[in-house]
């Protein structure tokens, strides 16, 4: 008996057949999705031994080194300071990578929470500059508690990547995607007045209950605006 001759005798196992199918189908994705969120977390983790690792002197360790060196040392620390700080100033003034990236700016997501301390930490054993006199281990302090911003800021930033705005509704993010049409009319130079005007407030009502900008990004998002109107 040929496959078409005995398919037609037992058609009638077509439908459980195909219900086995579909549920090896459904066990399979879920088994794929599993395996993508723990690629995800050694990913994570493979970023956190890197940073562990750099430098020469482990955490804590006191640097023997020359004077002229140690300053520079202390210069080059206060550079990545200051890039994380860059780095970090780019999500909470722009509004429209708060609206694309929401966990960068949320303190209750706990990744960026961590950053947030981590950054509280660094900026408060930052020296008035690199000249000014401190000692070894205020220097060891310093540098760790940079290094430890810098892992922090890593993680929350590609974690932030990865969920996107999958953290709300269907609804809430047809809001946000609003929210980004209106923003780019807002800040749009040959956009009327009343219309950039219209859309900043549109905006503002679209992200309200959904995301809380800052002082400092709404005061960015303003003088956007306003710079569009005088333009």
């Amino acid at each position: 008996m040929n496959f078409w001759s005995f398919a037609a005798s037992y058609w009638w196992l077509v439908f459980p057949l195909g219900g086995a199918i579909a549920a090896v189908a459904g066990n399979a994705s879920g088994w794929f999705r599993k395996q993508q969120e723990l690629d995800h977390k050694r990913r994570l983790e493979v970023i956190e031994a890197k940073a562990r690792a750099k430098g020469v002197t482990g955490p804590g360790e006191a640097p023997a080194i020359e004077e002229g060196d140690f300053r520079s040392r202390v210069s080059r620390i206060m550079a990545t300071h200051d890039d994380l700080t860059r780095r970090w100033l780019e999500y909470e003034l722009d509004v429209a990578r708060v609206i694309a990236f929401p966990t960068m700016s949320d303190g209750r997501d706990p990744r960026t929470a961590a950053f947030l301390r981590a950054k509280k930490a660094a900026d408060a054993l930052r020296p008035a500059s690199a000249e000014a006199r401190i000692s070894s281990e205020e220097y060891a302090e310093y540098r760790d508690a940079v290094h430890d911003c810098e892992v922090a800021f890593d993680v929350a930033e590609q974690e932030a990547r990865r969920v996107r705005d999958t953290g709300f509704t269907e609804a809430e993010r047809q809001r946000l995607g609003r929210a980004q049409q209106l923003l780019n009319v807002a800040v749009d130079q040959s956009a009327t007045a009343a219309e950039r005007q219209t859309a900043y407030r549109r905006v503002r009502e679209e992200l309200d209950g959904l995301i809380v900008l800052s002082d400092v990004s709404e005061a960015e998002l303003r003088r956007r605006v306003a710079g569009s109107l005088e333009a």
